[in-house]
């Protein structure tokens, strides 16, 4: 039985979403499909990476995935279909597939399919879907186009570590306006040496200087600092929305300050 996902911008008011399943399903009626979200902002490349980062591992092998954001193609940026760890993920190479698979895939080909409508502004129901029933029945990648030898890259941004600081941004504000940084754990205990800190979230305006466990770690409104399921460090509200409330914005900085490490004295040094 195909699992296929559907990503977009569509949001839930209009028919999209309904004429992209009941197409896959005129085509593969045992498909089972999972809408992942619709919620995407519009044309936010990187939200959607991000989304669907965090989630398709959770799906089996062989899950198949529509990603229906900045969908329009163009010679630079053509619709493909890439497989990367045993799962297939179908889009336009916009940089998307830097932000879900960190530039790490196995296979990569142009979607040279004829689509099924004169029209072309809506790929997702007249290619993407006919490509993914494609996989689904078992075609090789290579029926359905040429290898696309290097995909485009996304821009996503790095969280840069100096002077005793490191300088990140918010990539991702979750449905509850947490912020999800990317300052990752890896990066943070690797500067960190056992060192206090300071976490700075709109200069040195709110901060926070310990990591804890659960949101309910400090009284309500409080700020807290975890690591999340997601890897990176996430700052948050206790039952309130922190972004809306403090005026934080995608891409906003996110600053970690540490102390100085001090440098020991030895008698030798005293004469």
């Amino acid at each position: 039985m195909a699992i296929i996902t559907i990503t977009s911008d569509w949001g839930t008011k209009d028919y999209y979403a309904a004429a992209v399943k009941g197409k896959i399903l005129s085509m593969l009626p045992s498909a089972t499909i999972v809408d992942v979200t619709h919620e995407i902002e519009p044309f936010n490349v990187a939200q959607a990476g991000f989304t669907l980062k965090n989630c398709y591992r959770c799906f089996p092998p062989g899950t198949i995935h529509i990603i229906a954001v900045d969908t329009i193609e163009s010679t630079e940026c053509p619709h493909v279909v890439v497989k990367a760890e045993g799962q297939y993920f179908i889009s336009t190479d916009n940089g998307i597939f830097s932000h879900i698979l960190d530039g790490k895939y196995d296979e990569a080909y142009c979607i040279d399919v004829i689509q099924d409508s004169d029209f072309f502004t809506f790929a997702s129901r007249d290619r993407f879907a006919k490509v993914a029933v494609m996989i689904a029945n078992g075609e090789p990648l290579s029926s359905i186009g040429e290898p696309r030898l290097k995909l485009n890259p996304g821009g996503t941004f790095c969280a840069v570590a100096r002077d005793n600081t490191i300088e990140g941004v918010v990539m991702h504000i979750d449905s509850y306006d947490n912020l999800i940084t990317n300052i990752s754990k890896e990066l943070f205990e690797k500067e960190r040496r056992g060192r206090d800190f300071t976490i700075m979230v709109k200069g040195d305006l709110y901060t926070v200087d310990e990591i804890s466990d659960s949101y309910l770690d400090v009284d309500v409104v409080d700020l807290v600092a975890i690591f999340g399921t997601h890897g990176y460090l996430e700052l948050a509200l206790n039952q309130a929305k922190l972004a809306s409330l403090c005026g934080i914005e995608l891409k906003s900085p996110i600053k970690v300050v540490f102390e100085e490490e001090k440098t020991s004295v030895t008698s030798d040094s005293l004469f």
